[in-house]
């Protein structure tokens, strides 16, 4: 589970500097925002890796396919316009913390530990899922954008359990 989380998080990192890449030069008002938003995903990050090396358990094999993924991710959603960018970030969230949620009922039971680094993130996901919520309009041409980051969120998910 830690594996896939840090993995993840790789992903949410990539995503947001590919958008901030973008809206430097499209929409610098959504900068600040992003930029928070990546600070929050490195601290994630950290958390995960840190727990990683202190159990001596390797990174998912799969952590390039996140980085270049969320990369890509990122950089086609941002370019879609600013709203992609939030209801790129809404969609995923929203599939990351059904995940989350899913760990916590778990490791409440079996790992303390893990369950006290994946509580410490939850906050900011859910801060991120409701910024973009409330900043992504809910215009029918943007369902597909929502249904195929969440669909690609699960995915990736799932294909990491297994590498």
């Amino acid at each position: 589970m830690i594996r896939v989380d840090h993995a993840g998080e790789l992903g949410a990192i990539n995503i947001y500097k590919a958008q901030l890449l973008v809206s430097t030069y499209l929409y610098k008002d959504v900068v600040p925002e992003l930029k928070e938003m990546l600070s929050h995903e490195k601290e994630h990050f950290e958390t995960f890796d840190n727990l990683l090396k202190i159990r001596s358990i390797r990174s998912c094999y799969a952590l390039w396919f996140w980085a270049v993924g969320g990369f890509v991710l990122g950089l086609f959603t941002a370019l879609m316009g600013r709203n992609a960018i939030w209801v790129c970030t809404n969609a995923i969230e929203t599939t990351v913390l059904h995940h989350l949620s899913w760990q916590l009922s778990f490791l409440g039971n079996h790992d303390a530990e893990a369950h006290d680094a994946v509580c410490s993130i939850k906050a900011d996901e859910e801060a991120h899922q409701n910024m973009g919520a409330s900043r992504g309009k809910n215009a029918f041409i943007y369902k597909p954008i929502f249904i195929v980051v969440s669909g690609a969120t699960k995915i990736a998910i799932w294909l990491s359990t297994k590498l």
